[in-house]
C-alpha cells in the first residue's frame, strides 16, 4: 500500500525526565485532565483539503481526476482505502517514481473538528530515461535499446523510441501516447516504425514501413481497440533456392487497413494461468482505405483454466482464423495463417505445415488449432516455496489443421476441408515460468497425422515465448 502516515487528533503533552529537568526542581504546575483520545476507526470525518507536494511540469487538473474518490470517504479506513486507491492510479500513470500519503488533522480557522488533510507527496520521473533488456518472442529472442520521454507535455503524454535487434527480426520505431484524463484506459497511440523480419520456413524476407493510431477503451467487461495502418511492404527471397511461388509474391505492396479488436481476460496470469478464461477476437479490412491489398480477415481466440486437486490445473485452449480475399486478386503469402511449432501444434516444425511448394510454406486461409493440457507441481515437489515453483510438469494434446479453402463453395465445405487430414500430437514436458515476461518449455512430442510435406520434430523439442496453445 506503500507509506501511510496519520496523526491523532490531539497530541499528549510532554513531561518528565526526559526533557532534562529533575521535578525537584522546579513547581509543579496544574495539569489538566489528559484529553479523551478519540477511535477515528468507524467516526464521520471530514476531508477538507488534499494536497499534491513535489509536481515540476505535471498540470495540476490532470491529477484532479485521480485524487478526487477522496473527498467522498465517510471514516478513517474509508479515507486510507480511497487514498491507497488514488495512490495506485497516480503510479498507473507513469510519470511518477515514487508517491506517499499523508493523513493528518485539519488545521486552521475554517478546520472542522473532524476534518482531516490529505497529502500525496510524490516524486516525478526525469524528463528522459533510457533503458536496456532482452525480450522473448515465439520461439525468437531479442535485444532491446528504448529512449522515453515520460509526461511530455505534463498530462501524462509519453514519446517512446525503441530499436530491436533479434534472431528473425530488427525494428525501430516511434511511438506517441496520450491518456484520457481522469480514464487511462481511454487512450491513443501514434506510431512510425520499420520492421525487417525473415522467415525461414517461407524462404522469405520482409521490411514493412509504416504509421497506425489505435483508440483504445474499456467497454462493459470488455478492452475494445480500433486502429488503422497504413504499410508498404517489401518482400524477397531469402535464399537462392527459394521456390517460384515465394519469387512470384516478392515485390512491393501498400496495405491500408482498419482492425478491430475484443479482449475480455479473467486470467490471474498471462504466462501460465491457474484459473480464469480469455477471450480475443480480432477483425481486419483491407483495401478500403487505399492500397493495393483487399481482404478480410477474422480470428479469435478462447482459453479456459480451472484449478484441480493437488496443485494441478487443467487448460483448454482454442484458436481459429479465416481470410476472405476481396476482388480477383488473391491473399499474399504476408497475410495468411501460419502454424505448427512448439509454441501452437507441437511436435512439428516450426510454422512447417499446410500448404506448400518446394518445401517452401505458403501459409492458408483457414485454420483451427485446439490443446488441451495438464499443469502438475514437479514430483516430490523440490524447493516447493521457492525456485521450484517456477516448474510445472506439463501433459499436452494439440490438434489442428490449416488450409486453402475455396469461398465458392459455402461454409459447409469450408468446415468439411477444416476437419480432413486433421494434424495432432501429444507428449509430456516441463514449463518454466520466467515471471510475467515469458516461459519456456522442454517437451518430448510424439506427432500423428502427419500430412505429406509437413515437417515434424519427433522426440525432444523446446519452445520459448509468450502465447502458447
Amino acid at each position: 500500500m506503500g507509506t501511510v502516515h496519520a496523526r491523532s487528533l490531539d497530541p499528549l503533552p510532554m513531561r518528565g525526565p526526559e526533557l532534562g529537568v529533575q521535578p525537584d526542581d522546579i513547581e509543579a504546575p496544574e495539569i489538566d485532565p489528559e484529553p479523551k483520545q478519540e477511535v477515528l476507526e468507524n467516526k464521520d470525518v471530514v476531508v477538507q483539503r488534499v494536497h499534491i507536494d513535489g509536481l515540476g511540469r505535471t498540470k495540476e487538473d490532470l491529477l484532479t481526476y485521480e485524487i478526487s474518490e477522496v473527498f467522498r470517504a465517510k471514516n478513517l479506513i474509508d479515507v486510507m482505502r480511497k487514498s491507497h486507491e488514488a495512490r495506485q492510479k497516480l503510479l498507473r500513470l507513469g510519470i511518477f517514481r515514487k508517491v506517499e500519503v499523508v493523513i493528518d488533522t485539519s488545521r486552521g480557522e475554517d478546520a472542522l473538528p473532524n476534518g482531516l488533510d490529505v497529502t500525496f507527496e510524490v516524486t516525478e520521473l526525469r524528463r528522459m530515461t533510457g533503458s536496456y533488456n532482452t525480450m522473448v518472442g515465439n520461439n525468437e529472442g531479442s535485444m532491446v535499446l528504448g529512449l522515453k520521454l515520460p509526461n511530455v507535455f505534463g498530462r501524462a503524454e509519453k514519446m517512446t523510441f525503441q530499436f530491436s535487434y533479434g534472431t528473425k527480426e530488427t525494428s525501430y520505431g516511434l511511438s506517441f501516447f496520450k491518456p484520457q484524463p481522469g480514464n487511462f484506459e481511454r487512450n491513443i497511440s501514434l506510431n512510425v516504425y520499420k520492421v525487417t523480419g525473415q522467415f525461414p520456413w517461407s524462404s522469405l524476407r520482409e521490411t514493412d514501413r509504416g504509421v497506425s493510431g489505435e483508440l483504445s477503451f474499456p467497454l462493459w467487461k470488455t478492452n475494445q481497440t480500433l486502429k488503422w495502418e497504413g504499410v508498404w511492404r517489401e518482400l524477397g527471397c531469402l535464399a537462392r533456392t527459394a521456390s517460384f511461388a515465394v519469387r512470384e509474391e516478392s515485390g512491393h505492396s501498400l496495405k491500408s487497413s482498419l482492425s478491430h479488436a475484443m479482449v475480455i481476460d479473467t486470467r490471474n496470469s498471462s504466462i501460465l494461468p491457474r484459473k480464469g478464461g480469455l477471450l480475443k477476437i480480432h477483425q481486419e479490412l483491407a483495401g478500403y482505405t487505399g492500397g493495393d491489398a483487399s481482404f478480410l480477415k477474422e480470428d479469435f481466440e478462447i482459453q479456459l483454466n480451472k484449478t484441480l486437486f493437488w496443485d494441478s490445473v487443467l487448460s483448454a485452449s482454442l484458436w481459429g482464423g479465416l481470410l476472405l480475399p476481396i476482388g480477383d486478386k488473391p491473399t499474399s503469402i504476408a497475410d495468411r495463417f501460419y502454424l505448427g511449432g512448439p509454441t501452437s501444434i507441437r511436435g512439428f516444425s516450426m510454422y512447417s505445415m499446410g500448404p506448400q511448394s518446394e518445401g517452401d510454406y505458403l501459409g492458408g486461409e483457414g485454420y483451427w488449432a485446439g490443446g488441451l493440457h495438464l499443469y502438475t507441481p514437479l514430483p516430490f515437489r523440490p524447493g516447493k516455496g521457492g525456485f521450484g515453483d517456477l516448474f510445472r510438469t506439463h501433459f499436452f494434446l494439440n490438434a489442428g489443421n490449416l488450409c486453402n479453402l475455396n469461398y465458392g463453395e459455402g461454409p459447409q465445405a469450408h468446415l468439411k476441408k477444416l476437419a480432413e487430414c486433421i494434424r495432432w500430437s501429444y507428449g509430456l514436458g516441463i514449463v518454466l515460468r520466467l515471471g510475467n515476461i515469458a516461459r519456456l518449455e522442454l517437451n518430448y512430442c510424439i506427432p500423428m497425422g502427419v500430412q505429406s510435406g509437413d515437417r515434424i520434430c519427433d522426440g525432444i523439442q523446446f519452445g520459448a515465448g509468450i502465447r502458447f496453445l
